[in-house]
């Protein structure tokens, strides 16, 4: 039974990682750019209709509907070789093409006047799935289309499919203030009223998504220049690897075996209460196309053992010393790839377990769960065996604690509020504001109650 995903890429962010993801899928699947299963895949026994749907004349086509407020990234993807992979039809840029200014509101607005035309194409590709489980949302955080319109067709997604799982890939901005984040400096964006457009997001993603893939291009820049040695790391750099999360983590749904290969399964074991869904990713080992000198030998335990440590993850938390004894794992989902026997798998969480390497919380079970996942036979990768950690973990809510700041900073002097007036929303008052920032502060209190063992006593007391 296929679990067949919807992907909606919104704004220039999401629709530049959900070109890099399609690319990737394609290549795992030995489909051409134009659509056409290659001469030497036509054994294959992965399942491609999770992703794609077959057209009359047998080419695939992605189940992706691609929305922007401004032409210029769809156009660059409707020039580039893949022009004929997507279906026309499922491509949605606002007629005059003014885009939404880095404006959240004015996003939402317009995601608001455009609903029938969206959702027309939305509901045309849930209507041609045959048991769809659910919707992918790429998208950022801190811009206008993917921020504002992103979190309209979050909410109605939510109203329309309330028993479709939504997960989202959200892109967190850049919140490199100073070598610590403790300068008293707002986070270096190339967008004024990013903190805005951030909490204002973080509303609807703790509302509406089922989970959250948190992709924070502070530790992605980070890992591409550490880990990497990229001097300046460009975009497309950076969504390379952010591509490679986002295939890894569906290969359990592309390449099923007997566990784990619906999304439900994957998400499942990984929340345990509807509002800690914010997930962190880590992946190992790293190379580059080009980067044939890092090539090292792979076992199941140094995955594994990688996998846990900080400068692997994809997420940039605090590294005050006060907040590293207390936080602690909820549940980890490591996926890994290869060559792998399942006694290797059992030795290496038995030696994560007796030298203490992950510390859970006090409340529940203390478990990594592993899926073991084939890898694509087109694709040749020159490590044996690689993994992907999608961790929950509860210093995540120190990014939401920094957006918290970096709001109150703006708001305290009423800065660029003027921007935001303009908006239907906000043109009589500014309590979608407060609202939002009192969700955040309850998400992060949540994430603090976590860490203690009397969280599910306090849970019902809420």
């Amino acid at each position: 039974m296929p679990c067949e995903m919807i992907m909606l890429q919104l704004g220039q962010c999401g629709n530049q990682i959900g070109f890099e993801f399609w690319k990737k899928l394609c290549k795992e699947h030995g489909i051409s750019p134009e659509g056409i299963l290659q001469e030497y895949a036509t054994e294959g026994i992965d399942r491609k209709d999770v992703f794609f749907y077959q057209a009359d004349d047998e080419h695939y086509i992605p189940r992706s509907v691609l929305l922007d407020l401004e032409p210029r990234v769809i156009n660059t993807i409707m020039n580039s070789e893949y022009r004929k992979l997507y279906n026309p039809e499922n491509v949605y840029m606002a007629k005059d093409g003014g885009g939404a200014g880095n404006n959240w509101a004015s996003g939402y607005g317009q995601g608001e006047s455009l609903h029938e035309e969206v959702f027309d194409i939305i509901d045309r590709e849930a209507d041609g799935s045959d048991s769809l489980e659910g919707f992918v949302l790429a998208h950022s955080i801190a811009g206008g289309t993917g921020s504002g319109m992103g979190s309209y067709v979050l909410e109605r997604l939510a109203d329309r499919y309330p028993k479709k799982l939504v997960q989202t890939y959200s892109v967190f901005p850049n919140q490199d203030s100073g070598s610590d984040g403790s300068s008293g400096g707002i986070g270096v964006s190339d967008v004024v009223v990013q903190p805005y457009n951030s909490l204002l997001t973080l509303k609807r993603l703790t509302q509406a998504a089922d989970c959250v893939v948190v992709l924070d291009n502070t530790a992605l820049n980070r890992i591409a220049t550490d880990r990497l040695h990229i001097q300046n790391p460009s975009f497309t750099q950076i969504n390379e690897i952010v591509s490679t999360i986002m295939s890894v983590s569906t290969t359990t749904l592309r390449y099923p075996s007997y566990m784990n290969n619906d999304l439900i399964g994957l998400i499942a074991p990984l929340i345990p209460t509807p509002r800690l869904h914010f997930l962190m990713t880590g992946y190992t080992p790293l190379t580059t196309d080009q980067d044939h000198a890092n090539v090292r030998k792979t076992t199941v335990l140094d995955v594994m053992r990688r996998l846990l440590q900080p400068k692997n993850m994809m997420v940039s938390t605090g590294t005050d010393r006060s907040r590293i004894d207390k936080d602690c794992y909820i549940s980890i989902l490591n996926i890994i790839q290869g060559e792998v026997d399942p006694t290797q798998v059992h030795k290496s969480l038995q030696r994560i377990r007796e030298r203490k390497l992950a510390n859970f919380i006090p409340w529940g079970p203390a478990s990594i769960q592993v899926a073991l996942s084939r890898k694509s036979p087109y694709v040749s990768s020159s490590h044996r065996v690689s993994g992907l950690m999608l961790a929950n973990h509860t210093s995540i809510s120190s990014l939401f604690e920094r957006a918290l700041r970096d709001y109150d900073k703006l708001r305290k002097r009423g800065a660029f509020i003027d921007q935001f007036k303009k908006e239907a929303m906000f043109s009589d008052n500014l309590d979608e504001f407060d609202d939002s920032r009192e969700v955040v502060q309850q998400l992060v209190d949540e994430y603090h109650a976590a860490r203690k063992e009397n969280y599910l006593s306090w849970g019902m007391n809420q």
